[in-house]
């Protein structure tokens, strides 16, 4: 009897462990970025459900997908920018996008962004955003 009970404990036991583990090792859950207006010197963010618009000084940008980010408010987002020029735009020359890849971290109201030119790696620049603010931008003129 005492042989039972110990085998069943033993069993008990290591079944925890295997479930435990399991949840463990199971990837956590994405989260989407709040929606609105997120904003910082030099660039502005608008946030919407599956994409986002980008406007910094002499250039746009688009972002493409749901916005989401990690347990640790890590996110690598795709997408689009566009360099701006002054004057008028000529009706003959088509946009100029290029590929990119904005990564950075949210924490609370605060997020930190980084866009870098996907073929190149080379970076374009670096951002301080604040949610609800509507940042500051200066076109080129």
């Amino acid at each position: 009897m005492r042989l039972k009970n110990t085998i069943r404990l033993l069993s008990l036991v290591t079944l925890i462990l295997l479930i435990t583990s399991a949840a463990a090792s199971r990837p956590r859950k994405m989260q989407r970025i709040q929606s609105g207006s997120w904003g910082g010197p030099h660039i502005r963010l608008e946030v919407e459900s599956n994409s986002a618009t980008v406007n910094y000084d002499c250039a746009h940008g688009t972002i493409t997908g749901p916005l989401t980010i990690d347990s640790k408010g890590r996110f690598t987002w795709k997408g689009t920018h566009q360099r701006e020029g002054p004057g008028p735009i000529r009706v003959n020359r088509p946009p100029t996008d290029q590929a990119v890849i904005y990564t950075g971290t949210v924490s609370g109201k605060t997020m930190t962004m980084t866009v870098k030119f996907a073929e190149s790696g080379e970076t374009v620049d670096t951002f301080t955003l604040q949610l609800g603010r509507a940042g500051r931008v200066f076109k080129c003129k």
